[in-house]
């Protein structure tokens, strides 16, 4: 990057790492006037958050009545999905099926946290294990294809493997643990965040360095989910953080207290893989640092200071020597060497642009949404 021409954002910190960020006079970027302008006016955790909410777990209830579950909560270990289930039970009186996808990838505290939650809760937990040998080899395809998607292979299963299941049983409501509280700042899509379900995609990248056929490995486009579950099979997905106050700490603090819950670095690092790739490889092979981005969502939020994200951004998260076990845990999981992960490292980086995909389908269908007022997130 030319440094002469780098910018970050005088009210959060979001930077010119994201290539089509903008600035106006006041050097506010593109992500904090949209918040103030499109979400913050529509996002209502008070009486009208809470009546909406009533009225939707109303409809829940008696579209399930004498069924022994009334939704699917995909729940992974982290706070968001974690306080959704005590959320659900506790607060709402709903009887959620916990559902769980095994990647390879869990953490011991993701596993301690969602047994924690299951006993304190007294709920039933489903867990859908991704066959091993699939889930290398297309992971290792995407670090061969030298994107920065390397986690694409993980959240393709876990959403997949959800909705698949939600469907198949006959459920018609899903809450996720989504939320504007945390999350109204999106990573950009060439922060290796680009559409996970683009089955596009996905499978031009296997084809080219796939060495297997992937039998049993869970997939959903995302215009299978988004259209056909939707419409067709009247799968609802609801983020109920949404329409309450949720504030991060606050979570953190009621699930340690209430179950034992245990906290971790930083988001989405109860996944051993996720950490590794957010802590190391994007920022190291690629610039990228998504952790401006989940700062920044606490930042605009009102959770923490620009001055504290700063101060967290400076260091890293984990220290060195976290790093290079990670390193080498990734590399042996994998079934590589050390120096065989190091050549794809130093290999040539590429983008999610490199490969086929359905981007311009997928943006046509972010503007219509926008429109709608569906969709209040910058999306690019």
């Amino acid at each position: 990057m030319n440094q002469e021409k780098y910018q970050m954002c005088s009210n959060c910190i979001m930077d010119t790492t994201d290539p089509d960020i903008t600035f106006d006079e006041r050097g506010w970027c593109d992500y904090c006037r949209n918040y103030y302008e499109n979400i913050l006016p529509n996002w209502h955790t008070d009486e009208r958050g809470a009546k909406y909410l009533d009225a939707v777990v109303r409809k829940i209830k008696e579209d399930s009545r004498g069924l022994p579950h009334d939704c699917l909560i995909g729940i992974s270990g982290g706070v968001d999905s974690s306080y959704v289930a005590y959320l659900a039970k506790e607060k709402l009186g709903l009887k959620p099926l916990l559902f769980h996808v095994d990647g390879g990838w869990n953490s011991e505290v993701s596993a301690n946290n969602i047994h924690r939650l299951v006993d304190g809760l007294g709920l039933e937990l489903y867990t859908e294990v991704i066959d091993w040998t699939e889930m290398r080899d297309l992971q290792l395809s995407f670090f061969k294809a030298q994107v920065a998607n390397v986690d694409t292979p993980q959240d393709l299963c876990f959403f997949s493997a959800l909705y698949n299941f939600a469907v198949k049983h006959k459920y018609r409501y899903v809450l996720t643990g989504g939320n504007f509280s945390t999350e109204c700042v999106r990573e950009p899509l060439e922060w290796g965040a680009y559409y996970q379900t683009d089955m596009r995609f996905v499978k031009d990248i296997h084809r080219r360095f796939g060495t297997i056929p992937l039998k049993s490995f869970p997939t959903a486009d995302i215009l299978k989910y988004k259209l056909y579950y939707r419409y067709i099979k009247g799968l609802q997905v609801i983020r109920p953080l949404d329409y309450v106050p949720y504030i991060k700490e606050d979570a953190i603090r009621l699930l340690t207290d209430r179950f034992g819950w245990q906290k971790y670095a930083q988001k989405h690092h109860e996944s051993r893989f996720t950490r590794f790739v957010e802590c190391y490889w994007l920022p190291q092979k690629f610039g990228f640092e998504r952790r401006k981005a989940h700062l920044s969502s606490l930042v605009l939020t009102g959770q923490m200071t620009r001055e504290e994200a700063l101060a967290r951004i400076a260091k890293p998260e984990i220290s060195d020597q976290e790093m290079r076990d990670d390193f080498e845990y990734v590399a042996k999981k994998l079934d590589l060497t050390k120096d065989q992960l190091q050549d794809l490292f130093n290999g040539e980086n590429k983008s999610f642009r490199n490969y086929k995909n359905k981007l311009f389908l997928l943006n046509l269908g972010t503007t219509i949404m926008r429109l709608l007022g569906v969709e209040k997130r910058v999306i690019r």
